[in-house]
């Protein structure tokens, strides 16, 4: 083997650094062009430069999106009206740590009460206003009234007073919260400008982010253009973001140009995808779970009896494996990712189990039981037949499921929160208390089973506050528990987020918080 061959192994195998590459290659006299494919190949991402125009194809959008954050129900309004024309004051990195964005640095106080934001210096908006602690103020009271239905309202109630100090914004919470930083990192928390007499401009579409909005068409998708002011990276010129909702079509715009990217890729045909020599198809784990939820408010989903009897009517590896062809991994009802921390598998572990079902059914006087379940293409890609599945498994065991396919471009208006048995997905949050507090508590805007637990909301107060780490796990174990025991949630899968591109466009490391490359791949992306 010569140095030439030696040098490209090491590449392959990750054992020499981009730069480190070429100034080997320079030397042996390789050209930069020879070197660039095999770093490419190799996987290796390419050094940006600005220019180009990037399609993105998303599998959701609905003529009811709105630009009003407290309003984002998923990627689509996510990834344009803050990934890439918005900030919030904080945002998590790669590692999955918590970093400033829009704040150059946070700080609490002692009994993490009180947490003082310093602003970055400079930064505008996209119509050449500064960014005032105010503007910070305002946009968190958009989220915070008595009427609001924000779907960061949650994780706001803990806020006793926020207020402008020069430069910092300070708030003063209820009760310590050591991931008050995490929650300033919600998608829904972008920045806005204040107006004058009070509230925050929405409207306008206007934000800090590395792209301004030229053209947004809700249920159709959206034209940017970069923000040359912009106080971070954005190396496209002009960003569109489509709508193409069937998983078919926008494979077809991918394979055929028409899209650079696209994301929840069929994982029936994701195989051919790979063989695609033009395409790379990538997939990252992180804390998303598709799911079926029961309203525990009517009937017959306020039996906890029935619920727990289709808790055990669901064959989860039969959905993991025929569905999800080994992108994701069964769910046990609990929708804490096995990665965040304090995570716990609550036994017993909700597997299939037909008996088990009968008996459940004999205690709550429902033998012969028929529910209507909501299914939708808008909540995850292979739900019809994640719900056929079900519907299979579940006869086995004496429950009659009509799985009723619904309308994608009205689900989330139409059908989430208002019918009772249900289709959805959870990106999932890097917290306990996040993801808790967003979707179960008592009062939250998105509690989609609306469940609520008196032991349950005791202990997600007293858990935020509590300092020791031994009894704070301790305490979200138990949550978790009852959560699984009693709740209306069925945890199908954690999914991972397969999507795919075009070698036009290049790339670094994924962010795992969210989908489409943490919602902010307007900014990270580049042509290759």
């Amino acid at each position: 083997m010569n140095q030439w061959e030696e040098l490209q192994q090491a590449a392959f195998t990750k054992r020499v650094s981009r730069r480190d590459f070429m100034r080997r290659a320079t030397a042996l006299g390789i050209s930069t062009a020879l070197a660039t494919g095999v770093l490419s190949r190799a996987g290796y991402a390419q050094e940006p430069k600005k220019g180009g125009t990037f399609k993105i194809g998303l599998g959701h959008g609905a003529t009811t999106d709105s630009l009003d954050p407290a309003t984002y129900p998923d990627q689509m309004t996510g990834t344009v009206g803050w990934g890439a024309t918005g900030n919030s004051l904080t945002e998590m990195d790669a590692a999955g740590n918590i970093v400033g964005d829009l704040a150059e640095s946070f700080e609490p106080s002692d009994d993490a009460k009180q947490w003082v934001f310093k602003l970055r210096n400079g930064v505008t908006f996209h119509n050449g206003k500064a960014v005032t602690a105010n503007d910070v103020v305002q946009s968190y009271l958009h989220h915070m009234g008595k009427d609001s239905k924000s779907a960061a309202k949650s994780i706001l109630e803990s806020v006793e007073e926020i207020k402008a100090d020069g430069d910092n914004v300070v708030f003063k919470l209820k009760g310590g919260n050591a991931d008050f930083p995490f929650y300033a990192s919600d998608y829904h928390l972008k920045i806005m400008p204040a107006k004058d007499g009070g509230g925050a401009d929405w409207e306008s579409g206007i934000g800090t982010g590395p792209y301004a909005i030229e053209k947004f068409d809700p249920g159709v998708g959206a034209k940017l253009k970069r923000n040359d002011n912009f106080y971070g990276k954005a190396y496209f010129d002009e960003v569109e973001v489509k709508v193409i909702a069937d998983v078919a079509a926008r494979t077809n715009a991918l394979t055929s140009g028409e899209i650079h990217f696209m994301d929840r890729c069929d994982l029936k045909t994701v195989n051919l995808l790979k063989k695609n020599p033009d395409i790379n198809v990538t997939e990252v784990t992180g804390y998303g779970h598709y799911i079926f939820v029961m309203n525990v408010t009517q009937a017959p989903f306020d039996n906890p009896h029935v619920r727990n009897a289709l808790k055990n009517a669901i064959d989860r590896e039969e959905i993991a494996k025929k569905v999800f062809h080994g992108y994701a991994t069964a769910g046990n009802d609990n929708p804490i990712a096995p990665s965040v921390q304090y995570a716990i598998n609550p036994e017993p572990i909700h597997t299939y189990n037909p008996d088990k079902v009968k008996e459940l059914l004999k205690k709550a006087g429902m033998e012969g039981l028929t529910v209507d379940l909501s299914v939708s293409d808008a909540a995850f890609s292979g739900v019809v037949d994640a719900g056929t599945l079900f519907k299979e498994s579940a006869a086995k065991a004496g429950i009659n499921i009509n799985v009723i396919r619904e309308a994608s471009d009205s689900y989330w208006d139409a059908v989430w929160l208002k019918k009772p048995f249900v289709a959805s997905y959870w990106n999932g949050r890097p917290t306990c208390d996040w993801m808790f507090t967003t979707a179960y508590a008592a009062d939250a805007s998105w509690n989609d089973t609306f469940w609520k637990n008196p032991r349950f909301s005791e202990l997600l107060v007293a858990a935020r506050s509590e300092t020791d780490s031994a009894k704070r796990g301790t305490m979200y174990a138990e949550m978790q528990q009852l959560l699984h025991d009693d709740g209306g949630l069925i945890n199908i899968v954690f999914n991972n987020y397969v999507s795919a591109h075009s070698k036009a466009v290049a790339h670094g490391d994924f962010l795992s918080n969210w989908d489409v490359d943490g919602m902010k791949i307007a900014s990270r992306w580049w042509m290759a």
